[in-house]
């Protein structure tokens, strides 16, 4: 596996939690919006601490960037990502990735799981092929919502957000569950894009799929 040592550029924070890293780009390094790769902290404790993380910057930008939500309750590599700062060394390998966009459908995202959505997105909004895409984006908080502004600019009336632990009037509090599927989604035969925790993820495949989805539509990281 071919690795590549890149320097951060900069740093935003995006949420309170959630950070974006704009790194440099190796020359002919190119990904397809949706795919990821294995990082690592260029230091001599953590060079062997991989982690998947997705790509949010678009093949055209000059850097790539990273979206990367922050565990900060153990010592583990989100954690130590935090305290690193502009000039520091990461480590990257080749890309690798199983969402990909088939077609205009229905997003469904549970925190940090946007991020494969978010390159997605912005490519297809530069392109002018946004259509009628719909996000369904869950939260525990408003304020755990990543990119809220520019999805919003990106979707319009067509990016919704749910929250699940705060009673919030400009946001529905509730579950993706079946309920919830059936009075929302209007064509079950159009593509769907699943991306959160592992449980989220198995529990939406198994109900769309007994709604009518088509499996082979049903995109999610395998």
């Amino acid at each position: 596996m071919e690795e590549h040592i890149v320097r951060i550029l900069s740093i935003k924070d995006v949420t309170h939690n959630v950070r974006s890293y704009q790194i440099s780009k190796p020359a002919g390094y190119r990904f397809e919006p949706g795919q990821a790769t294995e990082v690592s902290i260029n230091k001599s404790n953590w060079k062997d601490e991989r982690r998947p993380f997705t790509f949010t910057s678009l093949n055209e930008w000059p850097h790539l960037e990273f979206t990367i939500k922050s565990y900060t309750d153990h010592p583990g590599v989100t954690n130590e990502l935090r305290t690193l700062i502009p000039g520091d060394e990461l480590i990257i390998r080749d890309v690798w990735g199983a969402i990909a966009y088939k077609g205009e459908g229905y997003f469904i995202a549970g925190g940090a799981g946007i991020t494969p959505f978010i390159a997605i997105l912005r490519q297809l909004k530069k392109d002018n092929k946004i259509n009628s895409n719909q996000l369904y984006f869950s939260n525990k908080t408003s304020s755990d919502i990543i990119l809220h502004d520019e999805l919003d600019k990106i979707l319009g009336s067509n990016a919704h957000y749910i929250v699940t632990n705060e009673n919030n009037v400009q946001f529905a509090k509730k579950y993706i569950d079946k309920e919830f599927l059936v009075s929302e989604i209007e064509d079950f035969k159009k593509p769907f894009y699943v991306c959160g925790p592992d449980k989220m993820i198995s529990d939406i495949t198994r109900i769309l799929t007994e709604l009518g989805a088509d499996p082979d539509s049903v995109v999610f990281e395998k």
